[in-house]
């Protein structure tokens, strides 16, 4: 086939979707180097990555208004720039509320890409699954490099190098992105762009309900990413070099399968493969408390990692129910919605860990990753939203 100028464009959201996200997970392998230095606790530390992922939620709704009145290729350099300058921050900060500032940092400017970058790209493919599956590729492949290099660096350096790392990735990344994307000219740039706005998106109810059960999901999926290594470590005893090579296992699951997700609803009803991934991940969920064994917890991974790829069927659905002009800000409302309410399981889970331990926190996770499957499944046979 010959390339095109919007496989250029796809390639390098990727590349800056990779950035973004390099970020936000090179910080979970050393989670345990970062609370002895500071000598904070899980709590402590899971605030702080909360307030990354809300501040990477609050993000996404102003992003698509931003990106109407100024073009998208000027609000992805600056998440991509802006990524890089806060890792840096966050990297050199001598007290642990400096760390909390930078981290929360991190997350409002990596929010600006996602919604931005994917209203892009639904523009030009019509097979939007398949687009926004293979754009969320720079997630878990962020996923598999972040991981191992922070825990090795970590381990060898220390954690504010591993923490600073992401800088020599965006650099390249914000070069090619300015000098190979054309710009692109703004949409609505006279268009109130308020709360009334907000939330005539808001309560149309696909949008809620679809939101409901992604911030249940990312509830889970947050707190376990925040936390996976620090819980392989102290609940399994792994070192923290085989805790982060777990972790970027989940990434590499995750990446394959959100690419075929996002192409088999492209073909076949959203609900569905929704519904089977979300059972997919309870089941995984339940695999990771069975025992330290490594084909038990590689099996919980390949079945985690592929609940996790229900956004890839469930983000096409949104877009499918908003017209081309609707498309940076509704999408934008609902990534906010269930991006800000999931963001709470990194506090959440840090808090379980600390006051139950984690066997029962993860029986908790448990019932809640089924609980958004029996959400889904109901409203598939019902057909409401």
């Amino acid at each position: 086939m010959r390339w095109q100028y919007r496989d250029t464009v796809l390639v390098l959201c990727t590349f800056a979707f990779f950035v973004t996200y390099f970020a936000r997970v090179a910080i979970s392998p050393v989670v345990p180097f970062i609370t002895d230095d500071f000598t904070i606790s899980n709590t402590q530390i899971g605030i702080a990555l909360s307030g990354m992922w809300i501040a990477y939620g609050l993000t996404q709704y102003p992003s698509g208004v931003l990106a109407d009145r100024f073009g998208e290729k000027r609000i992805i350099l600056v998440s991509v720039g802006g990524t890089a300058v806060l890792s840096f921050i966050a990297g050199i900060a001598p007290l642990f509320p400096v760390l909390f500032l930078g981290l929360v940092g991190i997350g409002g400017v990596a929010g600006l890409h996602y919604t931005v970058a994917s209203t892009l790209l639904s523009r030009t493919y019509d097979d939007i699954g398949t687009a926004i599956g293979l754009h969320s590729l720079g997630a878990p492949a962020a996923g598999l490099i972040a991981p191992i290099a922070s825990a090795w660096i970590g381990v060898r350096y220390g954690w504010r190098p591993a923490v600073a790392l992401v800088v020599l990735v965006a650099v390249p990344i914000f070069v090619l992105f300015l000098w190979r994307v054309n710009p692109t000219p703004p949409r609505r740039s006279e268009e109130r762009a308020g709360v009334g706005l907000f939330v005539s998106f808001l309560w149309r109810p696909v949008i809620v309900f679809s939101a409901l059960v992604a911030v249940i999901a990312m509830f889970v999926i947050n707190g376990l990413i925040s936390f996976l290594p620090t819980f392989l470590v102290e609940f399994h005893g792994y070192s923290p070099t085989l805790a982060g090579a777990v972790f970027s296992a989940y990434f590499v699951v995750r990446g394959g399968a959100q690419i075929g997700v996002g192409a088999i609803s492209d073909r076949f009803d959203r609900d569905s493969v929704v519904s089977g991934c979300l059972l997919s991940g309870t089941v995984g969920l339940v695999l990771f408390l069975a025992g330290p064994d490594y084909l038990v917890i590689g099996a919980a991974v390949l079945l985690f990692g592929i609940g996790n790829s229900f956004f890839a069927a469930q983000e096409p659905k949104i877009l499918d129910s908003l017209s081309e002009g609707e498309r940076n800000a509704g999408f934008g409302v609902f990534r906010t919605v269930y991006v800000v309410g999931g963001s709470t399981g990194s506090i959440g889970v840090g808090a379980l860990a600390d006051l139950v331990g984690w066997h029962r926190t993860f029986v908790v996770l448990v019932v809640l990753f089924a609980v958004s499957f029996v959400l889904v499944t109901l409203n598939r046979l019902f057909k409401k939203y």
